[in-house]
């Protein structure tokens, strides 16, 4: 049986589609919990709309110069070669609406439309684009920071109590010698070229880090790594690197979080389109597009597993 369409009269048509302005509006005026991947990435400012895939180019130099004798020609040659990579643009959506029947209740009691449903609609959107930013999608193509193929992967020596990696079994110093060799797993293979500058734990460890101390001092052994190792100016957690280590394992990162090593590739963050209108039923899509994220220099990052 065909489904028959319900439409509003002229006066409610007026109604709802102030109200859905006004919801509109609000929706992008709303704060939403911290998603510390879309925090912790730069944002690129250049990407056009319309576009169904990234491509970059990773440069390298190649070549180096000589002493050369009077009147020579063999000149040593220099050139510069690239590598090219592509990273696909995906459409993220989801939708939010009213019935015919809760439009005209809320018209007679003179009450606003329910704007929690828009809310949910962009936080929604916002937790799947935070998602894309942090993890890969082999599905769709797309890249994400904490398993970001190229990444050196630091190996931690497993001397804590039992044999054991986790900073919960070890001792302050050993806790100190993990966390510098994960900033010479890159400055040493790029010779000193790339340092990291931000510190990056699974919540479990970043509270040992606050609540331990060092010997009989009040001094935390987040304070003595935040006054001691300067290169280090940002200490986060994230639930995400929480069990995503080989074996169920907590994972740790390092790197340079700066434009010129990484971008996130938001397109739109978030969209609202045109109300599509079906039986009793008025609804508004959203959209978001991303093209995940991109590391233009891999080595500057770094990530090990078992704390």
């Amino acid at each position: 049986m065909a489904q028959v369409a319900r439409r509003l009269d002229r006066g409610e048509s007026v109604f709802f589609a102030r109200e859905t302005e006004y919801v509109k509006t609000r929706t992008y005026d709303a704060k939403s919990p911290e998603l510390k991947g879309l925090r912790l990435v730069p944002q690129a400012s250049d990407l056009p709309t319309g576009i169904e895939q990234i491509t970059y180019r990773r440069y390298f130099d190649a070549g180096e110069a000589k002493v050369i004798a009077d009147y020579a020609k063999d000149f040593p040659r220099v050139d510069v070669y690239a590598e090219e990579y592509t990273s696909k643009v995906v459409d993220i959506g989801d939708s939010y609406g009213y019935s015919i029947k809760e439009i005209r209740a809320s018209m007679r009691s003179n009450k606003r439309l329910d704007q929690r449903r828009a809310l949910n609609a962009r936080r929604t959107i916002e937790r799947k684009l935070n998602s894309l930013t942090l993890r890969s999608d082999p599905d769709w193509g797309t890249y994400g920071l904490l398993d970001y193929p190229g990444i050196t992967e630091a190996t931690l020596p497993a001397d804590g109590s039992g044999g054991s990696k986790s900073w919960s079994t070890k001792t302050v110093d050993q806790i100190l010698r993990d966390i510098n060799v994960m900033l010479d797993a890159v400055n040493v293979p790029t010779n000193g070229i790339e340092e990291a500058d931000t510190l990056l734990l699974p919540l479990p460890a970043r509270n040992l880090l606050v609540n331990t101390r060092l010997g009989d001092t009040t001094i935390s052994l987040m304070k003595y790594i935040q006054d001691n190792l300067p290169q280090i100016r940002r200490i986060e957690w994230l639930n995400e690197l929480s069990g995503i280590g080989v074996g169920g394992t907590n994972r740790i990162m390092v790197g340079k979080f700066d434009n010129e090593h990484l971008e996130n590739q938001i397109i739109s963050d978030f969209e609202q389109l045109e109300t599509e209108h079906e039986g009793g039923e008025y609804t508004i899509p959203c959209i978001a597009t991303t093209g995940g994220m991109i590391i233009y220099y891999p080595m500057a990052f770094a990530f090990a597993d078992g704390v």
